[in-house]
């Protein structure tokens, strides 16, 4: 077996026992349930919002120190954060412990930084495509099967919510353990350059070269406003759909009430994981020049996404709801799925993972933002869940709106400069 197979087959298994986290699909329900004394209430206000702001602060951290530290250490703590959490989960059960844990699971999500970008540093460019596929397979197989598991031993009352976690915390221990196994990387892509590194240069004088070049390489992408104008529709269209995905549970529950009606959360994060995956592979096969239809694209996701959300805020059907849920995801997937591609035509290999990872900071902006602004009342304004989601559809709108009206402006500037080309022409 080839070396660059052999490593990313085992960075494989480390994504796919790190995506094993069955408790994670009725987490609400059972920090909401009787092992704790807290409201659901409480856990949407004071606990969820705590890991967002901690995911946004750890990420600039991580997103500094991964190159520096040679990826594989930023892999461990993955691993240990998340054997931390899911402890935490378990053998706590104040609402204090609780924010606590929102912080170690901040860091378990900022740290994948690590795993994206650590294959890139240990094989060649011309496999780059190769590695990217098995990494993002492993994860999505990983995730199906957690959602397929909790779905079947919560219906068959095999396991309670609680129970689920031991399944997480042993996942977590068997990555951890398993991180330890991939190579050390030597030469990184700023701070251990190999030019730099025969020539024996201090560690100060590597810090300040790398963050040199970091910011040499970002100001050089963002003059492109190809890169600019779909790096913020990637980032705007993931904060929305990370500000969906983490309170619809919530919105779940509402609906429901105290009818005891069945829940299907690991069966439709199952489906979604299957569907968007084969989203994303579509667009691989269809033929669409996206630099002339991109911007219909981008429009009409927005748009229909946002009036998906609204009808999962208004609708009394459960069912009706895991269906919106679904629909807005596979559409997320796609659209994201062509902006990464469309940005990264226009980007040199080495930056794939910086650029990415700073439309990924901007994104948290804004999910921040949001959070601070519907959940968190700030400025008083007391929404209950169904209206932060019909909060959630008019920013969905407003992309849309965003778009739209760039989209008309350079439609306008193009028609005016072959209207000029076209009169002078004719007055020669």
């Amino acid at each position: 077996m080839e070396t660059w197979l052999k490593l990313s087959l085992l960075l494989c298994v480390f994504g796919f026992f790190k995506e094993i986290r069955p408790s994670e699909h009725f987490i609400y329900e059972y920090l909401s349930g009787p092992w704790r004394n807290i409201t659901g209430e409480e856990v949407i206000s004071e606990v969820y919002p705590v890991g967002t702001y901690g995911y946004l602060v750890l990420l600039v951290v991580v997103f500094l120190i991964t190159d520096l530290l040679r990826y594989k250490p930023l892999i461990i703590v993955t691993g240990l954060s998340g054997i931390v959490f899911s402890s935490m989960l378990i053998w706590t059960t104040s609402l204090f412990s609780l924010q606590v844990m929102e912080i170690f699971y901040s860091i378990f999500m900022a740290s994948e930084v690590a795993y994206y970008t650590y294959i890139y540093a240990k094989v060649d460019k011309e496999h780059y495509q190769a590695v990217t596929s098995h990494t993002r397979a492993s994860l999505l197989f990983g995730r199906f099967l957690a959602g397929a598991l909790s779905q079947v031993l919560v219906t068959y009352n095999l396991m309670d919510y609680k129970q689920l976690n031991y399944i997480t915390l042993g996942a977590m221990v068997v990555a951890t353990f398993w991180s330890f196994l991939l190579p050390s990387v030597q030469n990184t892509i700023y701070f251990h350059r190999e030019d730099e590194e025969q020539g024996m240069i201090s560690k100060k004088e590597k810090i300040k070269n790398g963050i040199c070049l970091m910011l040499s390489e970002i100001k050089e992408s963002y003059t492109n406003a190809y890169v600019i104008y779909w790096s913020l529709w990637y980032a705007l269209g993931m904060a929305c759909f990370l500000q969906v995905q983490v309170y619809m549970q919530p919105l779940w529950q509402a609906i429901i009430g105290g009818t005891g009606q069945t829940l299907y959360n690991g069966l439709v994060e199952a489906i979604l994981t299957i569907f968007g995956f084969f989203a994303a592979l579509l667009v691989g096969f269809i033929d669409v020049d996206w630099s002339k239809h991109g911007r219909f694209l981008l429009v009409f996701c927005s748009a229909f996404q946002g009036l998906i959300v609204i009808w999962a805020a208004t609708t009394a059907n459960v069912y009706i709801c895991y269906f919106c849920y679904i629909i807005f995801s596979v559409f997320y997937h796609f659209a994201i799925t062509v902006s990464s591609a469309e940005i990264a035509k226009k980007l040199k290999l080495d930056t794939f993972g910086l650029i990415f990872g700073f439309n990924t900071f901007v994104a948290m902006i804004f999910h921040s933002l949001l959070t601070v602004l519907v959940v968190n009342d700030v400025f008083g304004f007391a929404l209950n869940i169904r209206q932060q989601y019909i909060v959630y559809g008019v920013f969905c709108f407003l992309i849309a709106c965003v778009y739209f009206t760039v989209s008309v402006f350079w439609c306008l500037r193009r028609d005016r400069r072959q209207f000029q080309v076209s009169r002078d022409g004719n007055e020669v």
